[in-house]
């Protein structure tokens, strides 16, 4: 029997922690939950969850430096992290995916419909079942392995670093719209947040290295993988 996915919580108001812990065991989910930027960066030590659930307002610490902690850290790279905020302006969402969420939910919120979020972000991430490796140029990708290598060059990338580049070279050649990228790889339509995916690609391209030049931009469009016969 698969084991049930972990989830960390972190969460400082009582009772929005505990509808989110009671939502998540409901569904199968093993949940932990701590109230404060320390004690998760503490419990961070020890455990690698399936999912963060990452409110941005904590006593210690503005949440978006735990988001950007979980990026640069390679072992977490790879954890989904979803936030839950009551700052619920463009702004801040932009800011949010910028930085690396997987999603931003806005208090109040329904936290069934969090639940469901969160099974989308994981399901998205999931290994295929046999294993596919994409071959493009000088970049290798493992997808079952969630691994990528530039000339042999193991590469740290997030989750959706990953799925945004599999998606591109996937299909050499094909243009690719903002709308398209957002809906394809987050999962929902984010009107307005093309922004995200602009400042994905950034990021992409400066950890692709040699590479970075192979992501063209189609300008007044989106994005492609250069054709290599062209």
């Amino acid at each position: 029997m698969a084991e049930k996915p972990r989830v960390l919580i972190v969460e400082d108001e009582p009772d929005v922690a505990e509808l989110e812990r009671l939502a998540f065991e409901k569904e199968g989910f093993r949940v932990e939950t701590v109230d404060s930027a320390a004690r998760a960066l503490e419990r961070l030590q020890s455990l690698t969850p399936d999912l963060i659930i990452l409110d941005l307002m904590l006593p210690d610490r503005d949440g978006l430096e735990i988001l950007k902690f979980l990026r640069f850290r390679k072992d977490l790279t790879h954890v989904p992290v979803i936030v839950v905020s009551a700052r619920g302006e463009e702004v801040d969402r932009v800011l949010g995916f910028e930085l690396g969420a997987d999603d931003y939910v806005v208090k109040p919120f329904s936290p069934r419909e969090l639940v469901l979020r969160a099974k989308a972000v994981l399901k998205r991430l999931k290994p295929p079942e046999k294993s596919v490796i994409i071959r493009y140029g000088p970049i290798t990708l493992y997808e079952e392995e969630f691994r990528v290598e530039v000339e042999g060059r193991e590469v740290k990338l997030t989750p959706m670093e990953f799925r945004l580049l599999a998606t591109l070279i996937s299909s050499p050649g094909r243009v690719f719209s903002r709308e398209v990228l957002l809906d394809q790889i987050w999962g929902y339509q984010y009107q307005g947040y093309a922004r995200t995916v602009d400042t994905h690609v950034k990021r992409l391209r400066k950890k692709l290295g040699p590479a970075a030049e192979l992501i063209e931009t189609v300008w007044g469009v989106g994005y492609r993988a250069r054709a290599l016969n062209a």
